[in-house]
């Protein structure tokens, strides 16, 4: 337990601070659970000793959210913004772990390095299924010309062009699915680290 003399207002406001890399969402989460603790408590005095330094409070509430993420299927596979969001909140947790900091940061930097790899190819085959989509719909368009001025080449066209359509929505719907995934993984591996964290301070 801790004493000191801050007021819950200063102790509030510096651990807000402590929080603002939070993305918006899992920051008011976190402060509501901060302001409920108080109300909690038999006193300010009591709840600022049980939860240590604004910032020992911080590190534990982000690294609670980070293994909340791998314990919550939902959070992290919804859609690109929430897995990004699980992720950001996971490499947050592995500074926040009793790990050492140069070790935290190789392993950050070598884990986002990986991601931005692994999105910049996903998103370079989006894009490739995008416009095998839209190829193909203009395909469809000189199809239905052709079918009446040269039948045979219309049908040509009309089915290569159901191909190109067909092909660059199978692909950019992969890649969504493989992103999803890969985002999961991503969460889950910063979310293991931020455990065995845990396990460490006690």
């Amino acid at each position: 337990m801790m004493k000191s003399n801050m007021t819950k207002v200063e102790y509030i406001n510096q651990l807000s601070k402590q929080l603002k890399k939070l993305p918006k969402d899992a920051r008011e989460e976190a402060m509501e659970y901060f302001e409920e603790y108080f109300e909690d408590a038999a006193s300010d005095e009591e709840a600022i000793a049980n939860l240590g330094t604004p910032k020992e409070a911080a590190n534990q509430i982000i690294t609670n959210l980070a293994i909340q993420n791998v314990d919550n299927d939902n959070n992290s596979g919804k859609n690109v913004k929430k897995g990004a969001a699980a992720i950001w909140i996971g490499i947050l947790a592995v500074f926040a772990a009793p790990i050492g900091l140069p070790i935290a940061l190789a392993f950050v930097i070598v884990l986002v390095a990986l991601i931005i790899t692994v999105v910049s190819v996903g998103f370079s085959f989006v894009i490739a299924g995008v416009s095998l989509v839209a190829t193909g719909i203009v395909g469809l368009a000189g199809s239905g010309y052709l079918l009446f001025s040269h039948p045979l080449n219309g049908l040509t066209n009309l089915g290569i062009a159901l191909m190109g359509v067909g092909v660059g929505i199978i692909i950019a719907y992969f890649c969504v699915i493989f992103c999803r995934w890969f985002f999961r993984r991503m969460v889950i591996v910063f979310g293991n680290i931020a455990k065995r964290g845990k396990k460490n301070e006690k």
